[in-house]
């Protein structure tokens, strides 16, 4: 069993471990340091809390096993998921003891229900497509191919149309 909370500030340091892990590098991947200073990926979590920031984590008896997050961002300085100002732009990761349990599924449940809460239409993710897995769970969520930024795929799910 494992319980879903917002991310506590003490966390932070987990939630860029998660923001490290979400990125999808299968060879080479540089060290999370290097990685995350990149001002492509800075952006990610630079001042996280400012007014849009939200983070939800997962615990499996009392240990961090995951997260999912969503940030907007603006058309002068946008994400890999970019589609408007309006739509936050979601983030994943579960640690790697904690994979095939269920809880990212549970998660992006639970962020999108956030999201919804929180007044947002659609959400926008980035993922590679040779990421088939997160791929799939996403369509099964019900996003859909919004685009194609660099070699990923954005995409989105309309909010409004789940409680349809």
């Amino acid at each position: 069993m494992f319980t879903i909370r917002p991310l506590e500030p003490h966390e932070f340091d987990f939630f860029t471990d998660m923001h490290y892990e979400s990125i999808h590098i299968p060879q080479g991947k540089p060290p999370k340091h290097e990685l995350l200073n990149a001002p492509h990926l800075r952006k990610y979590h630079e001042d996280w809390g400012r007014k849009g920031d939200r983070a939800l984590v997962a615990l499996k008896e009392n240990h961090l096993a995951g997260a999912a997050w969503y940030r907007l961002f603006e058309e002068t300085n946008p994400g890999y998921g970019y589609v408007d100002s309006e739509t936050p732009e979601l983030g994943i990761a579960i640690h790697p003891d904690f994979r095939g349990m269920g809880i990212g599924r549970t998660l992006m449940n639970e962020i999108i229900n956030q999201a919804a809460s929180d007044g947002y239409r659609s959400l926008s993710l980035s993922v590679d497509p040779e990421n088939t897995s997160a791929v799939k769970l996403y369509q099964h969520l019900g996003f859909s191919y919004y685009g194609i930024s660099g070699t990923s795929w954005t995409m989105t799910i309309d909010i409004l149309s789940l409680d349809s």
